[in-house]
């Protein structure tokens, strides 16, 4: 486990670049190895998750070929093929919920497994609808967790209403439809990012999404998607620490150059100018740059709906801490069953920084010092969970330091992470 010690600084400038979004990272890898044929990724994410997927999809039977900065995926003809041994996911979630998609439609059995904090993570929500497809996909106790035991074969189509809006879960009954018998409709109660919807339709799949109120219903017909060339965009869940970070420093302006601005992908952009932040978007060639500097913040209520995947709440706890008066985060229970209790260790992290912090069943609720120069200084972050890492990290820049034990789980999805801080000093 790897200690590191970040350092106050007085002034930031620059530009940063994130890593390649790592949802569309993982499904361009599975478009890739579902087709017949090569298909090239640019601005592939370098993160431990998602190389875990490239293992996978090259144990599976697809060829995977670095040419250059990219990576070109060639499917087999014959289709995908069971693996001869165990299937490691390590820490990705993604992957382990996406992929059970995949293998429920390959004939034979097959293992997932996973790191052990991974083998904590609840499975039952992909289990259940692939069971309903005619998969058997067995693992631990009620919530099935890993390892995944996947007997995979014929399937069909099917209507599901997924209970707790979820992309991942989405996204594996979409990817087990691609070669069932009839049609597959998933029903989501909240509209989630529409990654795999918009690469398979770009790959030639019959799919057909409609918002339906707050949610959507996607349809898709059974089909083989074809190769394509894939240029990934920046992961803005990995800009929105940049963007807090420039937001709250006593001098920065931070630019964030060419990331992912889907509607789903951007709620905590608008979380922040509702904060008063001052962020500008400036579309460029492979998505907007988000440009943030010094700006004074005032709590708000932010709710899980804004941002589905949770993924940003680390960093926007560390934007609470630094305003005005008491925000609140409402339906945060999501948070308890990421790489670690994230609910738990955003109140943990705002109470280390000097704000009070508290919560209540799913929501939480943080009250801010009014300025980041406030921040006390911290000796660790005890995490090992790559966005609390990430978030302590700001915070410590932006305050009065902080030293991070197991800092090196940035690599999970962002391994230059604090080589991107260290420039902008």
């Amino acid at each position: 486990m790897t200690t590191t010690t970040v350092a106050p600084v007085p002034r930031l400038r620059g530009v940063v670049r994130v890593p390649g979004d790592k949802s569309a990272s993982h499904r361009a890898l599975l478009a890739g190895a579902l087709a017949d044929g090569p298909s090239r990724v640019v601005g592939l994410s370098p993160g431990a998750d998602v190389r875990a997927t490239r293992s996978i999809v090259a144990q599976l039977g697809a060829i995977c070929r670095d040419d250059g900065d990219d990576l070109v995926v060639t499917g087999p003809s014959g289709g995908l093929r069971p693996a001869p041994r165990e299937l490691e996911c390590a820490n990705s979630g993604t992957t382990m919920r996406l992929v059970a998609g995949v293998l429920s439609a390959i004939d034979g059995q097959h293992v997932l497994v996973g790191d052990a904090s991974l083998s904590l993570r609840p499975m039952d929500r992909v289990a259940v609808p692939l069971r309903s497809m005619g998969a058997t996909v067995e693992g631990h106790g009620p919530r099935i967790t890993a390892p995944l035991r996947i007997v995979g074969g014929a399937l069909r189509g099917v209507t599901y209403e997924v209970p707790v809006a979820s992309a991942q879960v989405k996204s594996a009954i979409l990817l087990a439809g691609l070669v069932a018998n009839g049609v597959t409709v998933v029903h989501e109660p909240l509209r989630t990012r529409s990654t795999t919807e918009d690469m398979l339709a770009r790959a030639g799949v019959a799919i057909e999404s409609v918002d339906v109120g707050d949610g959507r219903r996607v349809t898709l017909h059974p089909g083989r998607p074809r190769p394509v060339d894939w240029s990934i965009p920046g992961d803005p869940s990995q800009a929105a620490f940049f963007a807090v970070l420039g937001l709250i420093h006593r001098d920065a302006e931070i630019e964030v150059a060419s990331i992912d601005v889907a509607p789903e992908r951007i709620g905590f952009v608008h979380v922040l100018r509702r904060m008063g932040a001052e962020l500008t978007l400036t579309p460029d060639v492979d998505g907007a740059s988000l440009r943030a500097v010094r700006s004074k913040l005032r709590a708000t209520s932010i709710s899980s709906h804004e941002i589905p995947s949770v993924d940003e709440v680390p960093a926007l706890t560390v934007a609470a801490a630094a305003a005005e008066g008491v925000t609140a985060f409402r339906a945060m229970g999501e948070l308890r069953v990421k790489e670690s209790d994230r609910l738990a260790g955003a109140v943990a992290l705002a109470g280390a920084l000097g704000a009070r912090a508290w919560s209540d069943g799913d929501d939480f609720f943080v009250e801010g010092l009014g300025d980041a120069g406030q921040f006390a200084s911290f000796t660790h972050a005890a995490t090992l969970d790559h966005r609390m890492v990430m978030a302590a990290a700001i915070a410590g820049v932006a305050g009065h330091g902080c030293l991070i034990e197991g800092s090196d789980t940035v690599a999970t999805s962002f391994p230059g992470f604090f080589d991107e801080l260290a420039r902008l000093t």
